[in-house]
């Protein structure tokens, strides 16, 4: 199945590494114009030497005040990706207020920011539009050290169905990505211990890590027309981790 991107335009946020920015390449060879969003200015110009033709702005989303006024002036948008997440691991005793605060601010605040400045745009527009937020399994199945993480994604995964509900009638679809481990640079790093790994892995029909671009391709079939009577689930990307 191709999908196109032709004369579409698409936001990704955490574009710099892992997912993000195996998505940009991708959008980019699928024909769309893509702007891409990082915190980390290395990242991002590394990026533009490998795809010039993006556009790259470099900004910490968890800042609501500094990041709103800035997507405000990127123009149209058709699609939009909030990729961008970060995880602070601790036993629920210890969690500490300062790294909800960091998580939450992160993996759903600024979700809700930046999709309502795009959303708005896209009502405006009248041409509908889709948006996937990148969430986790974690949302939906309690795993240690994860209180605080597993928390904004599933705050993340209503945040999806409402806005499904409420921009729905615009013709804009919301959807989700519930993604296991991924094999990107930093999942390699953190799952390489086979004690680590194999209490994951055996949770695991397939026994076996998501590949980024399982979790890319499904990116684009949620993004793309072919999945025009699609929005507001939550989409699981886990070798059957949630079957059993």
């Amino acid at each position: 199945m191709e999908v196109n991107f032709s004369n579409k335009r698409v936001l990704v946020t955490g574009a710099g590494q892992g997912i993000g920015r195996a998505l940009v390449k991708k959008l980019v060879e699928c024909g769309a114009k893509v702007v891409a969003v990082s915190r980390t200015k290395h990242h991002l110009d590394t990026l533009v030497e490998e795809v010039p033709d993006i556009e790259a702005i470099c900004i910490e989303i968890s800042d609501w005040a500094i990041t709103r006024p800035v997507i405000e002036t990127i123009g149209h948008v058709d699609c939009l990706v909030n990729n961008a997440g970060i995880a602070i691991l601790a036993p629920f005793l210890e969690a500490l207020p300062e790294d909800f605060d960091k998580v939450f601010d992160t993996n759903v605040k600024a979700v809700l920011n930046i999709s309502q400045v795009v959303a708005k745009g896209m009502v405006e527009r009248g041409k509908g539009g889709s948006i996937v937020n990148i969430s986790s399994q974690a949302s939906k199945a309690a795993v240690a050290d994860h209180a605080v993480y597993s928390s904004s994604k599933a705050a993340l995964d209503m945040l999806t169905r409402v806005m499904a509900l409420e921009l729905g009638p615009h013709n804009i679809r919301v959807n989700c990505l519930n993604p296991t481990v991924v094999m990107t640079q930093m999942g390699r790093l953190g799952w390489s211990d086979p004690v680590k790994s194999e209490g994951m892995l055996s949770k695991i029909p397939l026994h076996r890590f998501a590949e980024v671009d399982e979790v890319v391709n499904a990116i684009l079939f949620l993004l793309s027309d072919k999945a025009s009577m699609i929005t507001g689930v939550t989409l699981p990307i886990d070798g059957g981790f949630l079957a059993c």
